[in-house]
């Protein structure tokens, strides 16, 4: 798969579960702070866009778990994206650094509040344009 964006994280021990492998609940948070880190390669700021009354919210996410990672594995978050309506659409995948193995793949997505109310993402659309065309 192409990706438009890859950034490497490590698992911190307090990450892990009684049974030594990231709680599944962790897996989402890597895949925010992977999108937080995509915004800000395309000059967004979720926080000011917030301040602006424009808030990128999810809608929905479909999670496959496919490997665990354990305590000090290094991984590769990758981010693809696609438009679909007035949806953003964040294909995003966990790859152990090391054997290459898939642990994570997400489908997350995501859709604009302006002031509260269902709106266009126009300062995203300007900001994504390059990669979804």
């Amino acid at each position: 798969m192409d990706y438009h964006f890859e950034t490497v994280m490590q698992v911190r021990d307090y990450e892990c579960d009684i049974e030594g492998i990231v709680n599944n609940a962790q897996y989402i948070h890597y895949c925010e702070h992977t999108r937080h880190l995509f915004l800000k390669e395309c000059g967004l700021s979720f926080a000011e866009l917030h301040r602006q009354g424009v808030d990128a919210v999810v809608a929905r996410m479909q999670l496959q778990y496919k490997a665990p990672l354990r305590p000090d594995d290094e991984f590769r978050s990758c981010l693809r994206l696609e438009k679909d309506g007035i949806k953003y659409v964040f294909h995003q995948d966990l790859y152990r650094v090391g054997d290459d193995q898939l642990c994570f793949r997400g489908r997350i997505e995501l859709v604009c509040l302006v002031n509260g109310q269902l709106a266009r993402m126009s300062p995203y659309d300007e900001a994504f344009a390059r990669f979804v065309g």
